[in-house]
């Protein structure tokens, strides 16, 4: 399982949930530039590049069935790096989970801003009101302008993508959504099923805003396993009693 975060997130978003998955899979999250562990790099502002640096990384590990997660801006770029893998290698992942996105190729709600053109003060703003953000975050001048220039440059990767609307991947693929994320109209959630050749679901939490994630762990846990329990046994291998890893980006 490679698991891929939000705009402005990094690997340690998913602890809580590598730490339930790592007793049924091999779970990476993936760190992209610019954060934590990866500090000095330099940050990337574009998402085809983000993907070509996961696939550079999941090349690296051994040849074992792959699913991937992937929330907000992690969902399109875990969308282009199950394409770009497909293109390269002929594998594509046996599912792939996307998360608080819509469709690669529908727009997203003109009601929403430009977040990577505001002002340091309005991004600092939206930083504060988010559901995600650590609460020591919030509340500290000098750590909110230091995550500012990463968050700006993945607000511009994710702002500028664009995607053809026949691109298409050929694993199935299962769209999580929280019914009140105003970020993610149901029928652009709903459109993900064009992107496929394989079959597409769309699963709603009732109440969830664009992190439903957060307070829906265990429905989304069970909901993971249940899915990858599916496969094959041929096609999809369970590994117990390994420890969770990051993957660069």
């Amino acid at each position: 399982m490679v698991m891929f975060p939000h705009a402005g997130g990094s690997a340690s978003f998913f602890h809580s949930y590598s730490a339930e998955l790592s007793s049924n899979f091999r779970v990476h999250c993936v760190q992209y530039p610019g954060r934590q562990d990866r500090i000095r790099e330099a940050l990337i502002d574009n998402v085809g590049k983000l993907a070509e640096g996961v696939l550079a990384d999941i090349a690296r590990l051994d040849d074992g069935p792959l699913a991937f997660f992937g929330h907000s801006m992690g969902a399109v770029v875990a969308f282009e790096t199950a394409r770009l893998l497909q293109q390269t290698t002929g594998r594509s992942p046996v599912r792939l989970f996307v998360s608080g996105r819509g469709a690669p190729a529908r727009p997203v709600p003109r009601t929403l801003p430009q977040f990577h053109l505001m002002s340091d003060a309005d991004l600092t703003a939206e930083v504060q009101q988010s559901s995600a953000t650590d609460a020591r975050v919030a509340v500290d001048a000098d750590l909110l302008r230091f995550v500012l220039p990463t968050l700006r440059s993945d607000y511009r990767a994710i702002e500028t993508y664009r995607c053809a609307p026949g691109r298409r991947i050929a694993c199935p693929i299962t769209v999580l959504v929280g019914d009140r994320d105003p970020q993610v109209p149901l029928e652009n959630a709903a459109a993900w099923a064009e992107h496929t050749t394989a079959d597409s679901e769309l699963i709603t939490f009732q109440g969830g805003d664009h992190f439903y994630l957060l307070p829906s762990q265990d429905r989304v846990v069970k909901l993971i396993r249940d899915r990858l329990g599916r496969a094959p046994a041929s096609v999809l291998t369970v590994e117990t009693g390994r420890s969770t890893s990051d993957v660069t980006a």
